[in-house]
């Protein structure tokens, strides 16, 4: 049994060899850049809007070309944070894929829930969010703060203060 961001587990075979990682097609996919290392894509065909943490950037990065876990996991390191385990790119990996960002050849990955979480040190988890624009447009409206009977804050300034003029 293996560790999967949804709470699923996979099983293995260990004669299976590498699991092939490939990133879905970019067809219709904004992605964003944030310079904390987080990504923000939209997906134009169904208007569905994912935020991707630093970490699970650097998994999506790494996915830019078909490859391995073990592939995901060395350019992590490269790219991100010396400290990112195997299992840490494998977490990342199937969070990916639960998001239908990546896909796995294969019926899972060998890490378990312990060693990720051993091998984890400073390297926060891999968290991938994911709204449609109704569902945030519905939050929005929900979260708006100008209804009846609020007013916007105003910025109060004495009558006796003066600009000082240069």
């Amino acid at each position: 049994m293996i560790y999967s961001a949804d709470g699923v587990s996979y099983a293995r075979n260990d004669e299976e060899g590498p699991v092939p990682v490939v990133r879905v097609s970019g067809e219709g996919l904004v992605i964003s850049s944030m310079p904390d290392g987080s990504r923000i894509i939209r997906n134009t065909k169904d208007e569905t809007v994912f935020a991707l943490n630093a970490t699970a950037g650097a998994a999506w990065d790494a996915c830019s070309s078909a490859t391995t876990i073990a592939g995901v996991a060395d350019e992590m390191r490269r790219s991100f944070d010396s400290n990112v385990t195997d299992e840490l790119a494998e977490a990342s990996v199937l969070e990916l894929k639960d998001k239908k960002l990546v896909s796995i050849s294969g019926s899972g990955v060998k890490a378990t829930r312990r060693q990720l979480l051993a091998g984890l040190g400073a390297v926060a988890l891999p968290l991938v969010v994911s709204l449609t624009v109704g569902e945030q447009q519905a939050h929005a409206k929900h979260a708006q703060s100008n209804e009846k009977g609020w007013e916007r804050p105003h910025a109060s300034v004495p009558k006796s203060h003066k600009k000082d003029r240069f």
